[in-house]
C-alpha cells in the first residue's frame, strides 16, 4: 500500500508542544515521533508550537506524549469539564476522581458534588471518550460540558416519588402513633407487604442500582449503605411473616425499610433544591446576556442573534435595554446600571468615548456602541468563567474530607457487621441485632461530608460576585481569610490614578518651552504623568522625538531636534550625575504638599532644565478602606515608586501603618517577600502591569478591575470597582465563608462520630437514623445558604 493511501486511511491528531525554540527542536520532536509504532506521519510547526499526527485509527495518544517527553519537551495541557450524573455522597466523589486519575495522561481531576461536575487536566488532543468510559466503568454517567455552556446544569429531582413514598409509608407508621396513646394494633401482614414493596423495589430501586454499580467497581457509597440497610429490614420482615404465618405474621419491620427510603428521598429532594440556590449566582450572570443585538449596517438597524455580531459593528442600545456587547460609545450619552457586574448600586454616567460592558442596563439615552469584544472575550463571559472556576475548585481543607471519604464506607460496613455479631452474641436476639446494624448503615451517610465544603464555596463566591468581588479559585478564598497584612500600590489603588500637572519651574524662566519639551518626549505615552502633561498643553505643537527609551521606575530619555533629554524622577537624575541643588527649596515645598516631582535635563552636558510637580487626589473611600482593615485586625502597608515625602503625606492622611517609598516596579515583589518573612499572610492590592509580579508573589493578590488584564490574571481576587473598601469586604466574605466550611465539616463529622456509636449501641431505631441522615445533608446546605444574606459593611 502506498504512503498516500496509508495517510488517507489514518486519523489526524493535533496538539500543542511546549519548550521548542529552534529548527533543531522541531527535527528532534519529529524524529522521536516517527519512531513510535502506529504513527504514519508527523509534522511539527515551530511558529504555532503544534504537532500534527497521522496515525492508525486506534492509535493510543499516550505513546506519542511519552515520546515527546523523552525528547525533552512537554505536551500542552487541556482542561475538560464533564457533567457527572449519579453521584450521591463524598465516597462517589472519591471514586470518580480515582477513576479519572487512572486514565493515562490525566494530571489532575477535581470532582464537585454540589455542581455535579468534574474538571480534568490532561494532554491536549486526548480522546475525551476515554474519560467518559472511565466514569462509566466507575458506575456513573458522564458527558462533555460544552465550552459555550456557562450556566451550571442542575439535574431536576422530581417531587412525586417523595409524595408517593410518603403516602405508602404513612399507614405503616400509624400504629406507632397509636401506641403513644396506649392503643395496640397493627395492619395485617399482607397489607404491610403491599404498601412497603413498591417503596422498596420501585421508588428505592435507585439505591439498589447505584449500590450494585459501586460493588462492581469494588467500592462503596451512600446508596450501598441504604440499599443494604433497607433490604435487611425488608428481608427480616419477610422471614418473620413466613415464620409466624399462623399467628398473623409476628413483629414485622416493613415500616422501617419504607420510612427510611422515604426520608432519604425527601432529604435528596430538599438537598437538590438547596443546591440549585447555591448556583444561582452563575445563572443570574448568564441571564444578563441578551440573545440578540440591534446592529446598524449601511444605515439600517437590524436585529441579529448575538453570534452574528462582529467586531467593529455598531450596536444600537435603546433606553431600558441591556448592552449586548463590550465596546466604546460613539454617539449618545446615558446613565448605565452596572450593579450586577460591579456591585455599584448607583447608575454610572457614560458619554461618547467611554467604554461600556455587555450586560449593563441603559437607563435613559440612545447609545451607538462600537463592538470591541464578543463571546468568550467579553467581560461578562470572563466574570462567569472566574466565578465558575472558583465554584468548581477544591479548597485545601477538602483534602481531609477526601482522605476520610476514601475509607468511610468500608469502615461503616465493618462497624455494621461488628454490631450485628456483637448484639447477636451477647443478647441472642437476632432481630434486634439486625435492626441495630441497619441503623448503623442508615445513619452513616457521607453526603454531608461531600457537600460541606463545595456548597459553602459556591454560596460565598456567588454572593461576593454580586457585590463586585470575583474570587478566582477556592484556594484564594481560603487563603484570604487569614490575611494579616495588606499592601497597597498607591497610584490608581488608593488614589484616583489621574494626576494633574500642578506646578512647573523652569531654570531659564521659560515654562512654556519646558512643557513643550516634556510633551514632545511623552507624546503617545499611556503613563498617567505623561497624560497629565499632554492635557496641560492640548493644542500646543510638539516636536518629533527620536531614539525614545523608557527607563522603568525612573522615567525616559529621547532626542528632540537632535538633542538628548532626560525626563524622570530623582533616581534618574542621580544616575546621570545631574545636580538638583538649585531647585532644592522648590522640591521640598512640592513634596510637603504630597506631590510627585519629575525633572527635565539635558543628557549631554548634564544641565538641569526644570521641574514638574503632579498631584493625584486620594479616593474618597480610601480612608474608610484602611479603617475597615484595622477593624479586622489587619495591618496596612503602602508601596509606591513616589518620593518618600509624597508617599508619607498620603499614608498619614489615610492612617496607613507602614510606607515603602521610592520602589522600582521590579522590586515590589521583593518587598512583598520581606513582609512575608515573619510568617504573616500578605495580600497585595494593585491595578497596573507593573503590579503583576507583586500580586503573584503575595499569598493573595487583589487586582482592581479598573486596571489591566495582566494584573487581573496574576491576582487571586479581582475587585470589579475601583473602590478600595472592597479589599476589606473580600477578606470579610472569605472569613465568613471559611467559617461556614468549618461549621459544616464540624457538624458532618460530629454527626457520624456521635450517631454511629449510638446506633451501634441500640439507642437509635432505623427510622430515627433515616430522619437524622436526611436532616444532616439538608442542614449543611442550608447553613451554607445563609451566606447569601451577607451584605458589605456600610462606610462611616
Amino acid at each position: 500500500m502506498s504512503r498516500s493511501t496509508s495517510v488517507a486511511a489514518s486519523q489526524t491528531l493535533r496538539f500543542p508542544v511546549l519548550g521548542m525554540t529552534c529548527a533543531s527542536c522541531v527535527s528532534r520532536v519529529e524524529k522521536a515521533l516517527h519512531q513510535v509504532p502506529g504513527i504514519q506521519a508527523a509534522s511539527v510547526n515551530l511558529a504555532t508550537e503544534t504537532v500534527t499526527l497521522h496515525t492508525e485509527p486506534h492509535f493510543a495518544l499516550a505513546a506519542a506524549h511519552a515520546a515527546i517527553a523523552r525528547a525533552g519537551y512537554q505536551v500542552g495541557s487541556d482542561t475538560v469539564q464533564l457533567e457527572i450524573r449519579g453521584m450521591t455522597c463524598a465516597s462517589c466523589v472519591s471514586r470518580v476522581e480515582k477513576a479519572l486519575l487512572a486514565v493515562p495522561g490525566v494530571t489532575a481531576a477535581s470532582v464537585n458534588l454540589a455542581t455535579e461536575t468534574a474538571r480534568v487536566s490532561w494532554p491536549a488532543g486526548g480522546d475525551n471518550a476515554l474519560l467518559l468510559a472511565a466514569v462509566a466503568k466507575a458506575g456513573y454517567q458522564a458527558s462533555i460540558r460544552e465550552q459555550a455552556q456557562t450556566a451550571p446544569v442542575t439535574h431536576h429531582v422530581p417531587w412525586w416519588p417523595v409524595a408517593v413514598a410518603a403516602l405508602l409509608s404513612l399507614p405503616l407508621v400509624l400504629p406507632m402513633f397509636g401506641e403513644l396513646f396506649g392503643e395496640h394494633w397493627m395492619l395485617p401482614a399482607w397489607l404491610q407487604f403491599v404498601l412497603a414493596t413498591p417503596v422498596q423495589f420501585w421508588l428505592g430501586a435507585r439505591f439498589c442500582r447505584a449500590g450494585w454499580k459501586a460493588l462492581q467497581a469494588r467500592s462503596g457509597n451512600m446508596d450501598l449503605l441504604v440499599a443494604i440497610g433497607t433490604s435487611a429490614a425488608y428481608g427480616l420482615s419477610l422471614y418473620q411473616w413466613w415464620l409466624h404465618a399462623d399467628h398473623g405474621g409476628g413483629h414485622l419491620y416493613f415500616e422501617a425499610s419504607a420510612v427510611v427510603i422515604t426520608l432519604v428521598l425527601l432529604g435528596k429532594w430538599l438537598e437538590a433544591r438547596a443546591k440549585q440556590q447555591t448556583s444561582a449566582a452563575i445563572r443570574a450572570l448568564q441571564a444578563l446576556r441578551p440573545a440578540t443585538a440591534r446592529v446598524r449596517r449601511d444605515g439600517v438597524d437590524v436585529d441579529l442573534p448575538l453570534q452574528q455580531v462582529r467586531l467593529g459593528d455598531l450596536v444600537v442600545v435603546r433606553p431600558g435595554e441591556r448592552v449586548a456587547v463590550d465596546g466604546v460609545i460613539r454617539e449618545g450619552s446615558s446613565q448605565l446600571d452596572e450593579s450586577m457586574l460591579t456591585g455599584e448600586s448607583l447608575p454610572v454616567s457614560k458619554q461618547a468615548g467611554d467604554s461600556v460592558t455587555g450586560g449593563a442596563i441603559n437607563h435613559d439615552g440612545l447609545l451607538l456602541v462600537e463592538t470591541r469584544a464578543l463571546g468568550e472575550d467579553s467581560t461578562l463571559a470572563r466574570i462567569i468563567r472566574m466565578v465558575e472556576d472558583a465554584q468548581a475548585g477544591k479548597a485545601p481543607v477538602q483534602r481531609l474530607v477526601d482522605r476520610v471519604s476514601a475509607v468511610f464506607v468500608p469502615v461503616v460496613l465493618l462497624i455494621a457487621v461488628l454490631t450485628l455479631v456483637g448484639w447477636w452474641w451477647f443478647s441472642g436476639d437476632i432481630e434486634q441485632a439486625i435492626l441495630n446494624a441497619v441503623a448503623v448503615l442508615v445513619i452513616a451517610c457521607p453526603c454531608a461530608l461531600g457537600l460541606a465544603t463545595p456548597t459553602a464555596i459556591m454560596a460565598g463566591t456567588g454572593v461576593a460576585a454580586r457585590h463586585g468581588i470575583l474570587i478566582k479559585d477556592a484556594e484564594a478564598l481560603e487563603l484570604a481569610h487569614g490575611v494579616q497584612v495588606v499592601a497597597f500600590d498607591k497610584t490608581g489603588t488608593l488614589t484616583e490614578g489621574k494626576p494633574k500637572l500642578m506646578h512647573t519651574v523652569a531654570v531659564s524662566g521659560d515654562e512654556q518651552q519646558l512643557l513643550q519639551l516634556a510633551a514632545s518626549l511623552q507624546q503617545g505615552s499611556e503613563h498617567p504623568l505623561a497624560k497629565a502633561v499632554l492635557q496641560a498643553l492640548p493644542k500646543a505643537p510638539v516636536s518629533r522625538v527620536a531614539q525614545l527609551q523608557a527607563l522603568p521606575g525612573r522615567g525616559l530619555r529621547g532626542q528632540v531636534d537632535g538633542v538628548e533629554y532626560l525626563l524622570g524622577n530623582q533616581r534618574l537624575m542621580q544616575e546621570y550625575g545631574i545636580s538638583l541643588s538649585s531647585m532644592h527649596s522648590f522640591q521640598q515645598e512640592e513634596e510637603l504638599l504630597g506631590r510627585t516631582v519629575s525633572w527635565l535635563a539635558r543628557a549631554g552636558d548634564g544641565k538641569l532644565l526644570g521641574m514638574l510637580s503632579f498631584g493625584d487626589s486620594v479616593k474618597p473611600a480610601a480612608t474608610a478602606a484602611i479603617s475597615q482593615l484595622h477593624a479586622l485586625g489587619i495591618r496596612s502597608v503602602m508601596i509606591s515608586g513616589d518620593n518618600r515625602a509624597a508617599a508619607r503625606q498620603v499614608a498619614d492622611a489615610l492612617g496607613i501603618d507602614e510606607v515603602i517609598a521610592e520602589v522600582l516596579p521590579a522590586d515590589k515583589a521583593g518587598h512583598i517577600a520581606r513582609l512575608r518573612q515573619d510568617g504573616s499572610r500578605v495580600a497585595m492590592v494593585g491595578d497596573g502591569v507593573n503590579d503583576a509580579p507583586a500580586l503573584a508573589a503575595a499569598d493573595v493578590g487583589m487586582a482592581m478591575g479598573t486596571g489591566t488584564d495582566v494584573a487581573m490574571q496574576a491576582a487571586g481576587v479581582t475587585l470589579m470597582r475601583g473602590d478600595p473598601t472592597l479589599v476589606a469586604q473580600a477578606v470579610a466574605i472569605s472569613r465568613l465563608t471559611y467559617g461556614k466550611i468549618r461549621q459544616n465539616l464540624f457538624w458532618a463529622f460530629i454527626f457520624n462520630l456521635v450517631g454511629i456509636p449510638l446506633a451501634a449501641l441500640g439507642m437509635l431505631s432505623p427510622i430515627v437514623a433515616g430522619a437524622a441522615m436526611a436532616l444532616s445533608s439538608v442542614s449543611v446546605v442550608s447553613n451554607a445558604l445563609l451566606l447569601r444574606r451577607w451584605r458589605p459593611a456600610k462606610q462611616h
